[in-house]
């Protein structure tokens, strides 16, 4: 199947202003400052996630968020309109998943780091390094399942585009997954339609739906600091605006998610401005 027709739809934003359980806390701070950003340009719906739980768990507080965020992401899917996620977190991916119902989207990662570990395999404990893993079905199966509609996505489903920093025990796990990866000397080397198009087209016999999944971290440092894990050797803006158009272009979008933007790092003001750039190419 080739490329389909690019066409607008409503926009809703929905803020996930979470942080490995906390709210309005490091890269939790990252939605509102965007969408403040954004109002200076235009105006969209938005909606925003709110957890009364008490003591802040970074798994308990996380899924809790994700079933809010399920049905936020349901409503607005099925009224034919296009959600976009602004989360502090890319663990907030299970929610996103669970709210477009079946069948599943292919998924389109962008991100610095893999996010494939598992509470096996971790050495950090951090939720969001094992959100991919969580959402091809890897890990955190039990409590992901309390988020209503959640069903894994095929690993086959899966492209992770532009990571480059990873852990040992990590790497192991996704050379061994169906999920494919384009690391970003391979767009140098190759160019960004002959690496990314392959690899859409295969999944296209699966799927027309997408749900592009934008960790800013993706960005190279030099572009746009984001947030304390950036590291370097990533794309350029240029490259994730191609990603976006490319991704348009072969999927319907069922919906995107632009994470892990904290405000703190953000001195120049060069990230969010690309979480806006990106934000005018989704809606062009």
């Amino acid at each position: 199947m080739g490329p389909v027709e690019i066409h607008r739809m409503e926009m809703q934003i929905i803020q996930v202003p979470y942080d490995s359980g906390y709210k309005n806390c490091r890269m939790g701070l990252g939605p509102g400052h965007i969408v403040r950003h954004l109002r200076a340009e235009r105006s969209f719906p938005l909606d925003e996630i709110e957890v009364q739980d008490g003591l802040a768990l970074e798994v308990g507080t996380s899924f809790a968020v994700a079933r809010q965020l399920a049905e936020k992401v349901c409503k607005v899917a099925g009224r034919g309109d296009f959600p976009l996620v602004l989360a502090g977190g890319c663990i907030s991916c299970v929610g996103t998943l669970a709210g477009l119902g079946a069948p599943p989207p292919a998924i389109i990662w962008l991100d610095a780091h893999g996010d494939f570990n598992t509470p096996e395999t971790t050495i950090s404990g951090f939720l969001d390094g094992m959100a991919l893993a969580t959402a091809v079905g890897r890990c955190w199966s039990k409590i992901a399942a309390t988020v209503p509609g959640f069903r894994p996505v095929p690993e086959w489903q899966a492209v992770l585009v532009g990571a480059r920093d990873f852990d040992v025990d990590e790497r192991a796990l996704l050379n061994g997954s169906a999920v494919s990866l384009i690391d970003p000397q391979g767009i140098r080397n190759q160019g960004l339609r002959a690496e990314l198009e392959p690899l859409l087209a295969k999944m296209q016999a699966y799927t027309r739906r997408a749900y592009l999944h934008i960790d800013l971290d993706v960005l190279d440092p030099a572009e746009a600091r984001v947030n304390q894990f950036a590291v370097p050797g990533g794309l350029t803006l240029t490259e994730l605006l191609g990603i976006v158009y490319l991704v348009r272009e072969r999927f319907e979008l069922a919906a995107v998610a632009i994470t892990a933007y904290d405000p703190e790092y953000d001195d120049s003001g060069k990230a969010v401005r690309a979480a806006a750039a990106v934000i005018r190419e989704l809606t062009k």
